[in-house]
């Protein structure tokens, strides 16, 4: 028999127990991050797709909401099931948060014969997040990595995540560009979270399969109505995760995947994946552990002058420009540095893969460059040199 806990101070869930929420429950938890003075926000429709946005109950989450995607292709659909996370990933990734578009970084103000420097204000914000999926979790992970553990330190970031509170829902629903579990971050998360739900509609009914990840979720979980899970609610969750993993869209062979890319920097197949390459930047844009960025400067009309940090992408001619021109003047060449990097050089820098796996560079290229597909695509010929080659368009 389920026992079902009203909200009290006197429940006593801890990191590691499993527990049930219905709908209630994830209202309350909603309500009570924003009692604590967090800024929550979670999934929302908007423009077409499903975007990072405020939220301030569950009525905001997109009931009833899938998508579709395929390469270079993304739409809703509208059903009349009660699930509130039943799609993949949208074109905006949490990263935006901590590590903003544009962000100033300082400014100067003329005063008399000499200037004034003033920084931003520290962003006081306490960012709660409903909804990050588990490949989304592993993307800040990596940012981590470079951003708050790396060499150089970027304290903005740091300011951001030392400050958030994450509840991860488990992906019941990948698309058809998902390969998170050939990356080993999805779709289930065992770690990197406060708290993980798992959605789960079945005979026994609609609710939220419950693990606290750190105290603190453990604390916030036990303000709000709960069961206790039974050995059905934690069955259903590895049916969901199962299910999920066969339903994967993409596959990616990821063995010996970094040396195989390191060898073939002068495969032919960069020239054809060049031919249909716009060079757009999307793939970059979208990607979750994208971290280039651009530094420029600018003086207005009252003669301020403003330094702003701004996204860049290795697809920019100017990325790569040195004295002279670029390093990187083809389109190949730019392409090539993206994937190679992403899969193999990363290793070298940060010790983890660069992808996570997410997909969104195959949905939001404009012309359905799959990057499993290139990779499939070199495997094949593995080694070739530009000469003897003959060519791999369309390998599966």
């Amino acid at each position: 028999m389920t026992t079902r806990h009203e909200a009290s101070d006197g429940s006593t869930i801890e990191p590691g127990d499993v527990v049930v929420l219905h709908v209630q429950g994830l209202e309350e938890l909603i309500a009570s991050l924003i009692d604590a003075g967090f800024d929550t926000r979670g999934p929302s429709v908007r423009n077409g797709a499903i975007v990072p946005g405020a939220l301030h109950g569950v009525t905001d989450l997109p009931k009833g909401v899938h998508d579709v995607q395929a390469p270079g292709r993304y739409r809703l659909e509208h059903s009349d099931d009660g699930q509130l996370f039943g799609w993949a990933v949208g074109p905006g990734s949490w990263k935006a948060e901590f590590f903003p578009p544009s962000q100033e970084l300082w400014r100067a103000s003329p005063a008399g014969d000499s200037m004034v420097f003033t920084e931003p204000a520290p962003d006081q914000r306490r960012l709660a997040i409903i909804g990050a999926r588990p490949c989304e979790v592993a993307a800040l992970s990596v940012l981590d990595r470079v951003l708050a553990n790396g060499e150089h330190r970027d304290p903005r970031y740091v300011e951001r995540r030392d400050a958030n509170f994450v509840v991860v829902v488990e992906c019941g629903r990948p698309g058809a560009t998902c390969f998170c579990s050939s990356m080993g971050t999805g779709p289930g998360i065992d770690a990197g979270f406060d708290v993980a739900l798992t959605e789960v509609d079945d005979s026994d009914g609609h609710r939220f399969v419950a693990r606290p990840g750190t105290q603190r979720g453990a604390d916030f979980l036990s303000r709000v109505t709960h069961e206790e899970s039974t050995d059905r609610d934690r069955g259903a969750r590895v049916a969901v995760l199962e299910r999920a993993g066969v339903q994967m869209g993409r596959r990616l062979d990821t063995e010996g995947l970094a040396s195989l890319l390191a060898r073939n920097v002068e495969h032919p197949h960069w020239d054809e994946v060049a031919e249909r390459c716009l060079s757009c930047a999307n793939c970059t844009l979208v990607c979750p552990t994208c971290f280039c960025s651009d530094v420029r400067d600018t003086t207005d009309l009252a003669g301020d002058f403003h330094r702003r940090r701004t996204w860049s992408s290795c697809f920019d001619l100017d990325h790569s420009y040195l004295h002279g021109g670029p390093v990187r003047a083809s389109v190949s060449s730019r392409y090539r540095q993206w994937m190679t990097h992403k899969l193999s050089t990363w290793w070298d820098q940060f010790d983890t893969s660069g992808c996570v796996g997410c997909g969104r560079c195959v949905t939001w290229c404009p012309v359905g460059i799959d990057i499993t597909e290139e990779v499939r695509a070199i495997a094949t010929s593995d080694g070739a040199s530009r000469r003897d080659v003959p060519s791999v368009k369309g390998a599966p």
